[in-house]
């Protein structure tokens, strides 16, 4: 699975996630989500641990993953620019 999608409107927020080291494909709750907002397109992803073999999961974040996982109550942590 190459990205992440919320499963269900309206209830506890739950998202649909794949590791792409063991290929495990699982559903996660908000709370096991981290996103993080960086100043660029190259600096925005949203991370996870795999709970079936442990890995540390990165992935890119689009708008659309961005809008999905705020809505979803996922922590989101801003990173400044340092201009």
């Amino acid at each position: 699975m190459s990205g992440i999608g919320r499963t269900v409107v309206g209830a506890p927020a739950v998202f649909r996630a794949g590791c792409p080291d063991c290929r495990s494909r699982f559903v996660l709750a908000s709370a096991a989500l981290r996103l993080v907002l960086g100043a660029s397109h190259r600096t925005t992803f949203y991370s996870f641990t795999c709970p079936d073999c442990g890995a540390a999961v990165r992935k890119p974040a689009g708008e659309r993953i961005v809008e999905l996982l705020t809505g979803g109550g996922v922590r989101t942590l801003r990173l400044h620019s340092t201009v």
